[in-house]
């Protein structure tokens, strides 16, 4: 479903769990960087009634996601740590097309955020399946039951503000592509959800 064209390394879900507090505090700034993507993508675009109307939920969603994260934190007594860079995205935004016209630009966008979903979605779905806790089994079913359909919403929206869905669609087999390559090339790293 997602075409993702490189799974992640199995051995991630075994190092995420080493240290709940390291891959808990990533994900609680992966959902924090969700809302704000969001809340941006409405302050440049408002004259896009559709985008403004399908992603002001998910603002609230995002948020809620991370108070979840913290709840789940301050739950087994452990503390939020510093934001870290995070690589992966920033290997993502590098692959963006600059200039254009300000619907392509959004394309590129909203074709960042779904790779973004589409790759958390698998993270979470590993972690509800292996992790060696059953709380946070449950806990990460959730999380990626929701991602799967923000990945669903941002390759909509791009279709609709495309114009050309084989045009879009060839630009995601592009970053689909890209991805392969940044995960080939990044350590595995069990303090990070991407």
């Amino acid at each position: 479903m997602l075409g993702l064209k490189l799974p992640t390394d199995p051995r991630w879900v075994n190092l995420a769990e080493k240290d709940l507090a390291e891959i808990l505090t990533d994900h609680a700034y992966c959902e924090q960087k969700a809302t704000t993507t969001c809340i941006s993508l409405i302050q440049q675009y408002p004259e896009r009634t559709r985008l403004v109307k399908e992603l002001s939920p998910i603002v609230t969603e995002e948020w809620g996601h991370f108070r979840l994260v913290l709840a789940e934190l301050e739950k087994r007594e452990l503390e939020l740590g510093a934001q870290r860079k995070d690589e992966y995205v920033n290997k993502l935004r590098s692959f963006m097309r600059g200039g254009g016209t300000r619907d392509e630009r959004l394309v590129e966008k909203l074709l960042v955020s779904a790779m973004i979903e589409a790759r958390s979605c698998e993270r979470f779905r590993l972690l509800s399946l292996h992790i060696n806790d059953d709380e946070l089994k449950e806990f990460y079913h959730k999380f990626m039951v929701s991602e799967a359909g923000h990945y669903r919403l941002f390759i909509d929206l791009a279709k609709l503000y495309g114009g050309d869905d084989e045009k879009v669609m060839k630009r995601w087999q592009e970053y689909l592509d890209f991805e392969k390559e940044i995960m080939e090339n990044l350590a595995v790293r069990g303090d990070r959800m991407h």
